[in-house]
């Protein structure tokens, strides 16, 4: 007699993202498949996968019995998962037509009372087990141990993948940007360029004094370094307090006549962060020589746009501070004579994380597919970045040749295995079904 159980079963089991894996790409025994009534499962399509709400499975078309049906499959651990999350009294899941389950362990039932049929899903073992050791890994990465072994061909294919993927991830920050400032691309372009002058520690602030001051008042005083300084100086704070030197001094009253001029309000001085960074990487340096940037680059974005060789971009990024940054790193204090140009590391820097994403970003919007192709272009000629990410993938094993793989390791690290979505990734994918 078969005993039917209503409870879940109460052990230690894979999650639903595993069997949808096994049920995606097809690893399970098909040539004995059965319903729990004892009926033939013939699968003639597995459906497309569903990232968004409602059923796993999207346009899927099984032959039970002699019926063909059309229509979507739902995947739980338990049958019983059905109820407890409501599916049956929920019309979105009318159309399944397929209940794939690792316990059958009561029969489940659409919103109008009908009864739909149960596949236990059966796969070979060894899928799980490497699936749970590529869970429980304590190296850097869980296939560390692996990817050495991995067809090149494979993983520069979905790699390739991982760089649009990333690309359209910083899309959306980019149209969060031009919801606020109404389709305006040249705004957007204004206020990634001051973003990225943070070099990650400061993009936060560098991107509120984007914010606070008018662009206006940027193309109204690009003529004078002076000037400039004095109204960004202002406006990220460092001139609200008493001068320590004649040239704050001067910048201060300078301030005051602009800030009166464009009604501007300055940021909190705090925000801006000095600890753990390099004295070249102070962001007094790097205001200064966003000032001094800003004088000399006008029209920089039809100059970018217009560009047809990618290395024609690294000559637009030649400069340095102005003469008072060469012997201070902050306001005040004196220093041996150290010119503060911008090197070529921090101009690729600005390549990868202003200019590609805008330009890939455009193109979308836009529907001009050179744009983006360009942004591609750029990041294939740049070198790999250095970084604790970059260093950890050599270590691994994993050859770099330029800022597109780089990037694209990147965003394998932080969005796929510091999460552990290997059954997300082509390489977890071969280590489980490896043959």
């Amino acid at each position: 007699m078969k005993k039917t159980v209503n409870l879940c079963v109460n052990e230690k089991l894979m999650n639903e993202d595993f069997l949808q894996f096994i049920w995606r790409f097809g690893l399970f025994n098909k040539d004995s498949a059965k319903t729990t009534d004892n009926q033939n499962i013939t699968i003639l399509n597995l459906g497309i996968i569903n990232k968004d709400s409602g059923p796993d499975f999207f346009n899927a078309k099984v032959k039970i019995g002699k019926i063909i049906w059309a229509g979507n499959i739902e995947i739980h651990i338990n049958a019983s998962d059905w109820k407890r999350h409501k599916h049956n009294h929920d019309k979105s899941y009318d159309n399944v037509i397929l209940h794939v389950v690792k316990n059958a362990d009561c029969d489940i039932f659409r919103s109008d009372g009908s009864k739909i049929p149960i596949f236990k899903i059966q796969y070979d073992s060894t899928l799980e087990k490497r699936y749970d050791e590529l869970l429980a890994s304590k190296t850097w990465i869980a296939c560390q141990n692996y990817i050495s072994d991995m067809e090149l061909f494979k993983v520069k294919h979905f790699l390739s993948r991982m760089m649009v993927e990333r690309l359209e991830q910083r899309s959306s920050h980019i149209n969060k940007i031009l919801a606020d400032t109404k389709n305006d691309f040249k705004e957007v372009f204004y206020r990634l360029l001051f973003r990225s002058f943070g070099f990650g520690t400061n993009t936060l602030p560098f991107e509120l004094l984007a914010q606070s001051t008018p662009i206006v008042a940027i193309n109204k005083h690009r003529d004078s370094v002076f000037q400039m300084e004095a109204l960004l100086f202002g406006q990220a704070g460092f001139l609200n307090e008493a001068p320590v030197d004649d040239y704050q001094s001067q910048l201060q009253k300078e301030y005051k006549f602009l800030q009166n001029k464009f009604e501007l309000k300055p940021v909190e001085k705090h925000l801006w962060k000095f600890m753990r960074l390099r004295p070249t990487n102070f962001p007094t340096v790097r205001i200064a020589q966003l000032a001094k940037f800003l004088t000399q680059t006008d029209g920089l974005l039809a100059k970018i746009m217009a560009s047809e060789k990618p290395d024609e971009l690294n000559s637009f990024f030649e400069f340095s501070a102005s003469e008072y940054w060469d012997t201070h790193y902050n306001f005040g204090k004196s220093t041996n004579k150290r010119i503060k140009s911008f090197g070529k590391k921090s101009a690729e820097k600005i390549i990868i994380n202003l200019v590609a994403p805008y330009l890939f970003a455009y193109g979308k919007a836009k529907g001009e597919e050179r744009f983006s192709e360009k942004a591609f272009d750029l990041l294939e000629i740049i070198p790999p970045e250095k970084n604790n990410i970059i260093t950890g993938w050599k270590n691994a094993g994993v050859k770099i040749e330029n800022a597109f793989y780089s990037q694209s390791l990147i965003q394998l690290k932080t969005a796929y295995c510091d999460n552990k979505q290997c059954l997300k990734c082509v390489i977890g994918k071969n280590i489980i079904d490896k043959k």
